[in-house]
């Protein structure tokens, strides 16, 4: 099965004319049987490939998002 990727959500870039974050599933992303992943793309310009990706698997989203959680509280 090729790569499948499902666009999740879109956001506003703070701090930039025209840039967005790009959350999306990906399965597959390293071949046939690897493990699903949330991806976090950047761009600095809005429907131009992501300058810059995250792959999250899963099985770490609770524990990431706990740290995001973390240092947005500790920016408060």
């Amino acid at each position: 099965m090729a790569e499948a990727v499902k666009e999740l959500k879109h956001i506003d870039l703070d701090g930039s004319k025209n840039g967005e974050i790009v959350i999306s599933h990906i399965d597959e992303p390293y071949g046939e049987g690897s493990h699903s992943v949330v991806s976090i793309g950047i761009t600095l310009r809005k429907g131009s490939k992501p300058a810059w990706k995250a792959h999250i698997p899963y099985e770490n989203l609770d524990e990431v998002i706990e740290a995001l959680q973390a240092a947005a509280k500790a920016q408060k």
